[in-house]
């Protein structure tokens, strides 16, 4: 039987479009070929001795022929059809705390701050799958357990869980933010209806449709139920950006903030502004499967797939963030569709687009925290109800509880971003590559690895630090709910 071995950073280039599939060099290979797989990366199956491996990826013959065990690197999706499901990742609910992180970190250095986080997410992603064809690995979690054993599991997992516990929190919180500004502008006498005046109460409203809808949507085991709501997602995001791009200039002076001093180059919030950028732009925890859909998974094609991706998001997350800052400056909040009045129609539509698809959105992220706990602590036993049940209702039930004690979405934004999202984008890629890369770790090709790591580290402990110091000394100004 043949065996296989990672190829070292110094010959990949060579190796990567060879096949289009995950890099290996053959050290024997008079008695088997391979298969790409959806389970596995390969499948080996007896063939004829004088076979190349190049010639054996063309004349499989394989086992089980069901299209849901295996697949050619010739099936999956296009380039577009990767690029869309990329941009429907990163251009996500985060993109409505932009403007705000342009506040915190001033106008030219937030358009700094998205120029180079950019790039950095765009070369990171791409050196993420890079590891995993390294390692032999899949998926973030594997690859981070192939790297650092143990230790590296516990810390993909605890990333992962928070980042999307924290997801949970804020879509919550925009459930709040929006569901009930509506309402009342379509019936403005909505308190003084019984029964109905609930709907008219930000907490009793987001408690109602968390627990009648977002709640039982969580209960399913299978999240490709819920993927057709990414289309109505990345709906509900382009309607916010041209409705604030319309509405914006229209507002009247009492509602706008003050002018912009052009000599003011960075505010003393650039910390929590960057975690709330990287909130928005994290997608490393979908790349693996991203790659893994993609026909002929080459690391060429992926990349023009990220490039693609980042560029389209940029494009977006600058027209939003500059159009709202840009119009209620040092007024802009966490959320920018709270700047508004509350009977503007255009942004009425936006708030009930945005806040709708919360709705399904809530039961994504409960599905990501549940993976992640099952994987950790019952990785080899079977599916339990009782225990899917009390997981899933404990997960709904924490971020719902933590949503009504709060309003302030820049917050969950800034603590969910800063420790959980720098970690996932900048510190676990660049560290798996030097674990697993071989040789010398100070070497000079090395370097903006370290440098990456070292940025990631100390954003997550001063974005972590400032936002909690925010919270508990009072300086926050948006304290009070609206509704």
């Amino acid at each position: 039987m043949a065996s296989y071995q990672p190829l070292t950073s110094e010959n990949h280039e060579e190796a990567a479009d060879t096949l289009h599939t995950p890099r290996y060099s053959l050290e024997e290979s008079e008695d088997s070929q391979l298969i790409y797989s959806s389970k596995r990366d390969y499948a080996e199956l007896e063939v004829d001795d004088s076979s190349a491996p190049e010639e054996a990826l063309l004349r499989q013959d394989p086992v089980d022929e069901s299209p849901s065990i295996l697949r050619l690197p010739t099936d999956g999706g296009s380039i577009f059809e990767s690029f869309v499901n990329m941009a429907n990742s990163i251009v996500g609910a985060g993109i409505i705390g932009l403007p705000f992180a342009f506040k915190e970190a001033g106008l030219w250095t937030g358009v700094i701050l998205l120029i180079g986080l950019t790039i950095v997410v765009d070369w990171t992603v791409r050196l993420l799958i890079f590891n995993g064809k390294l390692a032999s690995q899949t998926t973030y979690i594997d690859l981070m357990d192939f790297a650092f054993g143990r230790p590296g599991r516990i810390a993909i997992s605890i990333f992962s869980f928070i980042f999307a516990f924290g997801a949970m929190c804020a879509y919550c919180v925009i459930i709040g933010d929006t569901i009930p500004h509506v309402i009342r502008s379509l019936v403005p006498t909505i308190d003084k209806i019984p029964v109905l005046w609930i709907f008219s109460n930000r907490r009793i409203c987001i408690t109602f449709f968390t627990v009648t809808v977002s709640w039982p949507l969580s209960m399913y085991r299978d999240i490709s139920k819920l993927a057709k709501t990414s289309a109505l997602a990345l709906s509900a995001i382009f309607v916010i950006i041209i409705t604030v791009l319309i509405e914006g200039p229209k507002m009247p002076a009492e509602i706008r903030g003050a002018p912009i001093d052009p000599l003011n180059f960075i505010n003393n919030e650039v910390f929590q502004a960057i975690g709330v950028i990287s909130f928005a732009f994290v997608c490393h925890h979908n790349s693996f499967l991203i790659f893994g859909s993609l026909r002929q998974p080459s690391m060429n094609r992926f990349a023009t797939v990220t490039h693609i991706s980042l560029g389209v998001s940029f494009v977006t997350c600058m027209t939003l963030g500059l159009s709202g800052f840009l119009v209620f400056t040092d007024k802009t909040t966490g959320n920018i569709l709270n700047n508004f009045p509350q009977d503007n129609l255009l942004i009425n539509i936006a708030r009930l687009a945005f806040g709708l698809n919360m709705f399904t959105t809530v039961p994504l992220e409960t599905f990501v925290c549940r993976e992640v706990l099952e994987h950790f602590f019952w990785p080899n036993e079977h599916f339990n109800v009782k225990r899917h049940v009390l997981l899933t209702t404990g997960l709904v039930g924490a971020a719902l509880l933590i949503s009504l004690t709060t309003c302030n979405l820049g917050f969950v934004l800034e603590l969910t971003g800063g420790f959980s999202a720098t970690a996932l984008s900048y510190i676990l890629p660049p560290a798996c590559y030097l674990k697993l890369s071989g040789g010398n770790l100070w070497d000079r090709n090395k370097l903006r690895h370290w440098l990456c790591m070292v940025f990631g580290f100390v954003v997550m402990v001063l974005s972590t630090f400032h936002s909690i110091q925010k919270a508990f000394s009072g300086d926050d100004t948006q304290t009070q709910c609206d509704l």
